[in-house]
């Protein structure tokens, strides 16, 4: 597979990006769907280049029978970089992880979480826990033809199933396929009457339960998902748990990525970016995708909107979200219109 055809732009985080260590999954950034694309990705490696970072969940369809390219390329800049699927048949999902692997990803994660009835359509998701055994194959034909890791990303149970034994068995079975690495959402998914915005926030988080999953399986790498916002919190969640894993707080709030380097990863070296270097050090990737892209494959704010969130918290965040959201501006397609935005925000100078 040619350079070329897998875009590897030049664009990296300046001389910072090379480490000798591939970083641990102490920290990551969850598969968020309509969020978490390529260009959001490089947007929060411009924040924190250790953190592990998820496509958008990709169905095994999408790859065997769509548009690889569309749904497979990233920046270099990403890695450590975990292309999420979405699928229940062993066969497909293994050719889909090989694909994932010719394309450079670190890890292949399964989806044995999402709760849409969209995805329960396609029998996979949350609803696969319900046949540990068929999750096992699907992990096992894919550790058979992929040599990066295999993960899975689950609940702690379905409906109103809140037994332990059932997500211990679970995982008891799916680890026996091979499976070392579990993202363990804890909340339960429920398959009916909850929506997917209902299912992050209703079912109760029993974080105790991954812990005892922690307890049980010693040997397993465990991380942890599911309504954590701040880094005194992930603190407290690592003496239990070997990862945590943040969601929608790290889309909305990115800037609470900026200390993980140093915190979580003992990452002294180089001085930490401000909001608007991290801004500037975007516009060379987004003329690079502007020139590959656009006009008409690739807008202006189908990257800037991942940026929305950067002020969070300070003053003159409104008008620097509102300079960022002006239709007539994005239309000119000007990546200096990330410098506007700043400029309406002396605080983060």
């Amino acid at each position: 597979m040619s350079a070329e055809k897998k875009q590897k732009a030049n664009f990296s985080y300046e001389s910072e990006a090379a480490t000798s260590v591939t970083p641990s999954r102490k920290l990551s950034v969850a598969p968020m769907m309509d969020w978490t694309d390529r260009h959001c990705r490089v947007f929060h490696r411009q924040i924190t280049r250790h953190t592990w970072l998820y496509t958008e969940m990709v169905t095994t369809g999408a790859l065997v029978y769509g548009d690889v390219e569309r749904h497979l390329r990233y920046d270099d800049v990403e890695h450590p970089i975990a292309l999420q699927l979405g699928g229940s048949d062993p066969a497909d999902l293994a050719k889909s992880a090989k694909l994932g692997e010719q394309w450079g990803y670190d890890e292949i994660n399964l989806n044995c979480g999402c709760p849409s009835e969209r995805v329960q359509k396609g029998a996979f998701g949350a609803c696969l826990m319900n046949e540990p055994q068929l999750v096992a194959d699907c992990v096992k034909a894919m550790r058979d033809a992929v040599s990066i890791d295999v993960t899975v990303k689950h609940r702690i149970g379905i409906d109103y199933e809140e037994e332990y034994g059932f997500v211990r068995d679970f995982v008891g079975t799916i680890a026996d396929a091979g499976c070392k690495t579990f993202i363990v959402h804890a909340r339960n998914a429920v398959l009916k009457g909850l929506s997917p915005k209902e299912n992050r926030e209703i079912p109760p988080l029993r974080y105790a339960v991954a812990y005892q999953l922690k307890r049980e399986f010693p040997d397993l790498e465990i991380l942890i998902n599911g309504g954590i916002k701040s880094d005194d919190e992930i603190a407290l969640h690592l003496e239990h748990v070997d990862g945590v894993m943040l969601g929608r707080e790290a889309y909305h709030n990115p800037w609470t990525m900026a200390d993980w380097d140093r915190r979580f990863y003992g990452d002294e070296a180089g001085r930490p970016r401000s909001r608007v270097e991290v801004l500037e050090a975007m516009i060379p990737y987004i003329e690079e995708q502007l020139r590959l892209y656009g006009p008409l494959g690739l807008k202006l704010n189908s990257i800037t909107r991942h940026m929305l969130g950067l002020m969070q918290g300070l003053p003159g965040a409104r008008s620097f979200r509102q300079t960022l959201s002006d239709s007539k501006k994005l239309a000119l397609g000007d990546a200096r219109l990330l410098l506007e935005a700043a400029a309406r925000m002396p605080a983060a100078a």
